[in-house]
This record gives C-alpha cells, sequence and structure tokens, in this order.
C-alpha cells in the first residue's frame, strides 16, 4: 500500500503547473487541506479548474518573488511542496535574469518565510541538471559537476541555501532532484513544451517532429506518479538520517531520443496506423544540453522507501490517453 501524507495543511507553489497540479490532485485526494500559490506565469488556470469548488481547496494568486504573498501562503502550514520556478534550459539561457530571479530570488524569500511561520518541512524541487558536467552514470546524488546553463545554476544554488538553512535555522529540508519529468497536464504548446508532449503532439496532427541531433542523448524519463509518490515519502520521514538531504527522483533507466520516437509511434500507431509512417526530422544539438542523464535511486530507495511505480513504457501509455482525451 502506498504511504500518503494525509490530515495535513499543505502548501504548493507553482500548484497551477505540470507537477504542482498534480500534486494537488494527490494531496487533496489523500484527505489534506491545499493552498496553491501561483502567478500564472507558466501555470495554467485550467489545470486547477476541478479543485476550484472542493472545499479543502483555496488558491492564492501571487508571486514568490513578493515576500508578503510568502508570507501569507505559509500561515497555518505545516509542510510547503515548493514546485514554482522558471523551468527549461533553453528559456534560461535566453533570459538568465528572469530565471536567477525567480528561481534563486523566489526560492529564498519562500524559504525564509516557511522557517519565521514554523512551518514543519519544506520539500523543494531541484533538478538533474545540477550534475551538469559530471560525466559518471548513474547519477549519483554526491558527485556534481559544473552546471551546463544558467536554470542548472539556479537549481545548485538552491540546494546550497537549503542546506543552510537546515544548519542556522534547523528547519526540515528535503530536496527532490527530478529528472524529466512528463505525464497528464504537461503543456504541449510555447517555446519551451518538453520532447515528449511536443512528440506527442506532432504526431497526432501527422506532423514530423524534430529530434535534436542525432538521437542518441538519452534521458531518465520519469511518469509524473513517480514524482508524486516521493513527495509524499519526503513529507512523511521520521528518520533524521532521511532529512536535510537531496534524492534523485527518477525510473532509473536511460532511454534515447530514437528509442522514445519509436515507443510513442508504437503506442499511438495502435489506434492511428498512419503514424507509423512518420519519420522524425534531425535538427541541430541544443545549447546546454548534456548529453546523457540517468539516476540511481537507491538513496531515495533506501531512506525514503520510493518504488518506482512506472516504466517508461507504462508512463508514456498514461500520458498517451491523457493527451488523446484532453488534446
Amino acid at each position: 500500500m502506498r504511504r500518503l501524507l494525509k490530515n495535513s495543511r499543505v502548501l504548493i507553489t507553482g500548484g497551477a503547473g505540470f507537477i504542482g497540479s498534480n500534486l494537488i490532485e494527490s494531496m487533496l485526494n489523500a484527505g489534506n487541506l491545499v493552498l496553491c500559490l501561483d502567478n500564472f506565469a507558466t501555470g495554467k488556470r485550467e489545470n486547477i479548474n476541478d479543485f476550484i469548488d472542493n472545499p479543502n481547496f483555496r488558491l492564492l494568486e501571487g508571486d514568490i518573488r513578493n515576500y508578503t504573498d510568502c508570507t501569507e501562503a505559509v500561515k497555518g502550514i505545516d509542510i510547503v511542496f515548493h514546485q514554482a520556478a522558471l523551468g527549461s534550459v533553453p528559456r534560461s539561457i535566453q533570459d538568465p535574469v528572469s530565471s536567477a530571479d525567480v528561481n534563486i530570488g523566489g526560492f529564498v524569500k519562500m524559504l525564509f518565510a516557511s522557517k519565521e511561520a514554523g512551518v514543519k518541512r519544506f520539500i523543494y524541487a531541484a533538478s538533474s541538471s545540477t550534475y551538469g558536467d559530471h560525466p559518471d552514470l548513474p547519477k549519483v546524488e554526491e558527485n556534481i559537476g559544473k552546471p551546463l546553463s544558467p536554470y542548472g545554476i539556479t537549481k545548485y544554488v538552491n540546494e546550497l541555501f537549503a542546506d543552510n538553512f537546515a544548519s542556522t535555522y534547523g528547519i526540515d529540508v528535503i530536496g527532490l532532484r527530478y529528472f524529466n519529468v512528463f505525464g497528464k497536464r504537461q503543456d504541449p504548446y510555447g517555446a519551451y513544451a518538453a520532447v515528449i508532449p511536443l512528440f506527442v503532439k506532432k504526431l497526432m496532427k501527422h506532423e514530423a517532429p524534430v529530434i535534436n541531433g542525432n538521437g542518441l542523448n538519452s534521458r531518465d524519463f520519469t511518469y509524473i506518479d513517480n514524482v508524486v509518490q516521493v513527495n509524499h515519502l519526503a513529507s512523511l520521514v521520521t528518520n533524521k538520517a532521511a532529512l536535510n538531504q537531496v534524492y534523485n527522483v527518477a525510473h532509473g533507466e536511460r532511454t534515447n531520443l530514437n528509442e522514445l520516437y519509436d515507443m510513442i509511434k508504437s503506442i499511438i500507431g495502435k489506434y492511428d496506423k498512419e503514424v507509423l509512417y512518420i519519420k522524425p526530422v534531425h535538427g541541430p544539438e541544443r545549447a546546454g544540453d548534456i548529453p546523457h542523464s540517468q539516476a540511481s535511486v537507491a538513496k531515495a530507495q533506501k531512506l525514503l522507501g520510493y518504488k518506482p511505480s512506472h516504466t517508461v513504457k507504462e508512463g508514456l501509455m498514461e500520458a498517451i490517453k491523457w493527451y488523446r482525451d484532453n488534446l
């Protein structure tokens, strides 16, 4: 049986985003009181429409860069799940100032407001981009390299601040290094859409997706249910050795872009045969990308009890079903 946080007052920053809205859904279903803080810069109102009339849900429209909004959001809160950020490596290269302002400035304001309000635990979205140019596979939490993008730098700085706050102020913090998360509510539109929803959208329109480079770059694609699970586990753990740590959140397997495309094409092709004849277009490599990424999840398994529920293929089948119903 999955271990779920129950009967708690939780704040989910960035709750109208892809990961945040999935967390809200799970936290409400488990019987928690949920406050969502979002400024809708990247989050979408349709992601939280199903929750608006739930008596255990409340929306606070605000910005983590505004300290007053942060202090208002943490009043009476037991646990903060900090998901708010400006994601995307390309976005950070194009606009490093905004990425730093939100991802570092907003993070520190949120963390300090939580400490001041006596929040019990602060769980935050870290990133696999922190590993940067470190060559070893699989990625182990203690061994990181130099970040290769402004986004990666911001997420690493978050970890430094979190560790400092834990030792200086005594607040419990846990960082979760997400690896290429995908699933329902992930936006396939916009300039910074992730690869899986982009591939799905293109194929459903009978268009050829673009693969950056030769398609041999690989990632540890991680289904959203695995991410939701580990957030619950991080909120429940009582072992002191598990606190004030950073954990990889992934499945622990590596899939290259060519393999990913073939899997998606095969799944969609089961109900739309035309898709099986579409060949991808190969474009240039993307600036700031690392060639390969794969996580060791041994630390999360040992200290949090994490057991990934979905492989890449199982997650793709569920995600594509959602896109079929919603695109």
